[in-house]
């Protein structure tokens, strides 16, 4: 088995930091994992490798997809939340990246500013993956699209509605359209939208992969896939109130649905707020593939930890 050092250092940081050709293998791979995982089929290519959580914010899927998938990987776990670790307050990030990457073979951080996991990662000598920032949410795009392949086969030339706030999902669903070809059409209320160029991060997005809807009805007509998320991401509780009137015409229910092709898909990165973002109809309905997607954050970051430390295995 390859060490971590006879490899090019690669983190995942946003959508952009990997090519089509690597996402193929990713997905070919979590299908492999995922199918041994459901044979109860060891499979532990990370044998002694110790994977660093560092929480800044909060998750029950992120912590329970990363922790219960390292193990599966046969590797171990070391759990830092806030009270044991403040990014850049204790000590300078810099300095935390040094000291724990020199300790453990992958880091996976939830935080607020991106440029915190940039910073970080700058000064890591092992992978670092972003397990959520406020800009960025790449391992929920990277589960979401597998458990589309899944369902309905490639998702190239397929096409996305993003119904909602203009954020971390969004500018990831927009990296992810132009990397991989489809597209993506994105209805916000004003003054919520997707800001392009910090969408676009450092690659840039193709012109074509998405088109903004001031209706969200009619930015789910013949979509292949409709999705949401919460009006108030973590970070943003003051702004609730207002978010909540803002927003009342974007809670995706039956008549977006319909307005989508028949076998749409829906999709939502949880938690959800049954009667807000999306009606209990919708999200409980024979369309929605939530479960499948909240598990499959599993089974790709399996894909994605075991293709960082070891490259691509035969």
């Amino acid at each position: 088995m390859k060490s971590k050092h006879a490899m090019t250092l690669k983190h995942y940081l946003q959508f952009n930091d990997l090519t089509a050709d690597e996402y193929a293998y990713l997905f070919e791979r979590a299908a492999l994992i995922k199918k041994k995982f459901k044979a109860y089929e060891k499979h532990h290519p990370l044998v002694d490798r110790t994977l660093a959580m560092i929480f800044e914010k909060a998750s029950t899927r992120t912590r329970v997809s990363f922790e219960a998938g390292m193990y599966q990987l046969g590797g171990s776990v070391v759990h830092l939340t806030t009270g044991d670790s403040q990014l850049g307050r204790a000590e300078p990030i810099e300095d935390s990246a040094k000291v724990i990457s020199r300790m453990t073979d992958l880091v996976m951080i939830r935080t607020y500013e991106q440029s915190k996991i940039e910073r970080f990662a700058a000064n890591s000598r092992v992978p670092v993956i972003n397990g959520l920032t406020n800009e960025y949410h790449p391992c929920q795009i990277l589960a979401d699209i597998f458990t589309y392949i899944e369902h309905r086969g490639s998702i190239a030339g397929k096409t996305v509605a993003w119904v909602g706030d203009g954020n971390n999902m969004a500018n990831t669903w927009l990296q992810a359209a132009s990397l991989l070809g489809f597209k993506v059409h994105v209805s916000t209320p004003r003054g919520y939208e997707v800001d392009e160029k910090l969408a676009a991060g450092a690659r840039g997005i193709s012109a074509g992969c998405y088109q903004f809807f001031s209706n969200p009805l009619d930015a789910c007509q013949g979509a292949d896939l409709v999705t949401t998320d919460v009006w108030t991401s973590m970070g943003y509780e003051a702004e609730n109130e207002e978010r909540r009137l803002a927003f009342a015409d974007w809670c995706v229910d039956t008549e977006m649905m319909a307005a989508a092709k028949p076998d749409a898909l829906f999709m939502h990165c949880l938690p959800a707020h049954r009667g807000e973002e999306v009606e209990a109809d919708v999200i409980d309905g024979p369309q929605s593939v939530v479960w499948d997607e909240a598990e499959n954050r599993m089974h790709v970051q399996k894909a994605l930890m075991e293709y960082l430390l070891l490259g691509r295995i035969a």
